[in-house]
């Protein structure tokens, strides 16, 4: 899983578990959208919080 408790380096912070609540509502309430979707698109590109963040922002970095 991408979130592991004990490592909390940058590496573990460049990922988004979608099984965890509390990051997927952090990153649904940083750009208003549902958890739905932002579990959809963590489904289509990955656990890698730039890309989720780049599909949110419509393909803008």
């Amino acid at each position: 899983m991408s979130d592991n408790k004990n490592d909390r380096g940058a590496r573990d912070r460049a990922r988004v578990s979608g099984e965890e609540k509390y990051e997927v509502d952090y990153i649904a309430g940083k750009f208003n959208v549902s958890a739905e979707e932002v579990r959809r698109i963590i489904k289509e590109v990955g656990n890698s919080r730039e890309k989720i963040e780049e599909r949110l922002r419509g393909g803008r970095r």
